[in-house]
């Protein structure tokens, strides 16, 4: 179950414009209520007061230089910095492992990570590197955390779990929608041309499309899971790969319309502390967005090439409410 995300399927009549208007600037972010208490939990959050926090990292030296800020402003709370490559699967498992066998609790999960790059490139898995890194790596972690979050959380409370997505899904115009295999599709420069945009606005469509189906195999007495938008903010490195006139169009858009650092990431603590259960229409989100066979499609394939890690039958057990 999610709370507030599949209500972004009500958009998908809007211009561009104008639901970036309505998200970026008649959308203000929530602070969490003034007795919110987080003492004793235990979070981590991918890209990036509690009593432990887990970032986990590309860059453990970046990952460093803001632990240490986050470690002078809260010296009471213990702060680590794991390495997790998202252009890896290898390394996505180890992390997995890593978690399970040194964390006993886990109650806050944050899938932060993402990228826009300028130029086409694969990366070792074979795939596109944005849609492995916004997409296949996102979702392959987010299944094989699962089990760890239902597990390693006190009875009394459901895990939380949040995938940090983007409004742009509904901009994506998915120009190889009915190629066959799709997710191969998108892994040829010669299919379609290529449009950097375009290809960050697929990636969270897709990323969209495939936690619909995703709804189905989960429970909220177990996990509680919700996409969430932060919207533009200044200071994001999101664009660091762009170039040229595109670096300086960005950079300015960035800094007359993005909200401050400090007001993105509250989109996150509400998400993830203060938003809970409700019960969502899957058949009519669904009928509004898009053709359901993109999406089984999608659905198919994805399951497909995480069939290496178990993932089909981690979300059936999910599905069942069975122990992993």
């Amino acid at each position: 179950m999610s709370s507030m995300s599949m209500q972004l399927g009500h958009a998908t009549g809007m211009s561009i414009v104008r639901s970036f208007i309505k998200s970026q600037f008649g959308t203000k972010p929530r602070r969490p209520p003034a007795d919110t208490d987080l003492s004793g939990q235990v979070a981590f959050i991918t890209g990036s007061a509690l009593s432990h926090l887990i970032l986990a990292v590309r860059s453990p030296e970046k990952g460093e230089n803001a632990a240490n800020k986050l470690r002078v402003e809260c010296p009471t709370s213990k702060i680590d910095v794991w390495p997790l490559e998202m252009s890896s699967f290898p390394s996505i498992q180890a992390f997995c492992r890593r978690v399970e066998t040194d964390l006993s609790r886990l109650d806050i999960t944050i899938l932060n990570a993402g990228i826009i790059q300028e130029n086409f490139g694969i990366c070792s898995t074979g795939h596109q590197e944005v849609i492995q890194v916004n997409f296949l790596s996102t979702f392959l972690l987010s299944i094989l955390m699962l089990p760890i979050c239902k597990n390693n959380v006190p009875r009394s409370s459901p895990g939380r779990f949040r995938i940090v997505s983007s409004g742009v899904a509904l901009w994506a115009k998915l120009p190889n929608r009915d190629k066959r295999p799709l997710l191969a599709s998108f892994d040829d420069p010669k299919d379609h041309r290529w449009d950097p945009a375009e290809r960050y606005f697929s990636s969270k469509m897709l990323g969209h499309l495939f936690f619909v189906r995703m709804l189905e195999y989960l429970n909220a007495d177990d996990v509680i899971v919700n996409l969430v938008e932060p919207g533009m903010c200044k200071g994001s490195e999101l664009h660091r790969g762009a170039k040229g006139a595109a670096a300086v169009f960005l950079n300015v858009f960035k800094a007359l319309t993005g909200r401050k650092p400090q007001d993105g990431p509250w989109t996150y603590v509400d998400a993830a502390v203060v938003k809970g259960k409700s019960p969502i229409d899957v058949s009519a989100w669904t009928g509004r967005f898009i053709r359901r066979p993109i999406m089984d499609a999608l659905w198919e394939e994805t399951l497909a090439e995480f069939e290496f890690a178990g993932a089909r039958a981690i979300l059936e057990k999910c599905k069942k409410r069975e122990i992993i």
